[in-house]
């Protein structure tokens, strides 16, 4: 295992930690509201903050890019990109459906990823290359071919509704083209699934890079494709994400690309 993964795990393990004992007791939790149906608790910046003790005991000098304490001042060619708690919405009411998503990019590139799910203590793990694992296990996308046989997962917009009606009318149709729709509410942990096969499908828009990295490089490398709405690999800076099987795929941009407007192009 390439150790800047285990580092990585370790660090997702130990914020895992922190997630479940707080999980036990959620009428503690003080919750803030960021904006409009975005949520942050201390649990959120407890495990951030774990997370990112852990990476900086063994590589002080790389880049972090986290949800709840944004971009380092440290430049280096390698940048952490950290999601502590990815459905925070889920946790605050107990919803059992969350992850810790942490992805590492050398120079722009996704190398590392992990996406740890504590309820079901369920480890993703991927290093470009290597292929994508779930608890020391190999795992591949489907072998789902065909839109009308697939199951889709998305993300629900919830934060800005610049897009929704655009949104709606690609719902409308993947609903009646495929065989079914899911949308539990933590997108790393969507990915992830693509990734082993759980879904065939995932699409969504306005999403943090922090939501995408890590269940982006879990996809590719376990035999899926991920692209933004355009086909290209920007995803990570247009916070809009297609990922699958590669026939669900592209399938998937076929219905997407005839509804997205000028403002929604990639």
């Amino acid at each position: 295992m390439h150790p800047m993964l285990n580092t990585a795990i370790k660090a997702a393990r130990r914020a895992g930690n922190v997630i479940n004992r707080a999980s036990l007791d959620l009428g503690q939790l003080t919750i803030g509201v960021k904006q409009q149906n975005d949520f942050v608790t201390e649990v959120d910046r407890a495990a951030e903050a774990t997370i990112i003790e852990t990476l900086r005991e063994v590589y002080p000098s790389h880049a972090i890019l986290a949800e709840e304490s944004g971009l380092s001042e440290q430049t280096s060619e390698f940048q952490w990109i950290i999601d502590p708690l990815d459905g925070t919405t889920n946790f605050i009411h107990g919803f059992p459906q969350y992850a810790i998503s942490i992805a590492l990019a050398h120079k722009g590139v996704l190398t590392q990823a992990v996406v740890y799910d504590p309820n079901r203590n369920e480890l993703f793990t991927a290093s470009k290359g290597g292929g994508a694992f779930l608890n020391d296990k190999r795992i591949r996308v489907s072998k789902c071919v065909k839109l009308e046989e697939s199951l889709l997962g998305t993300g629900f917009p919830y934060r800005v509704f610049d897009h929704v009606d655009t949104y709606l009318a690609i719902f409308k149709e993947m609903t009646k083209r495929c065989a079914g729709v899911r949308r539990p509410g933590a997108a790393s942990l969507d990915l992830a699934w693509v990734a082993c096969g759980r879904i065939d499908g995932f699409w969504e828009f306005g999403l943090s890079p922090w939501d995408m990295a890590a269940g982006a490089l879990l996809i590719l490398e376990a035999g899926g494709l991920v692209s933004d709405l355009s086909g290209d690999g920007n995803y990570l800076q247009t916070g809009n994400i297609v990922g699958g099987t590669p026939k669900v795929f592209n399938q998937l941009l076929q219905v997407i690309q005839p509804h997205r407007t000028p403002a929604l192009q990639a």
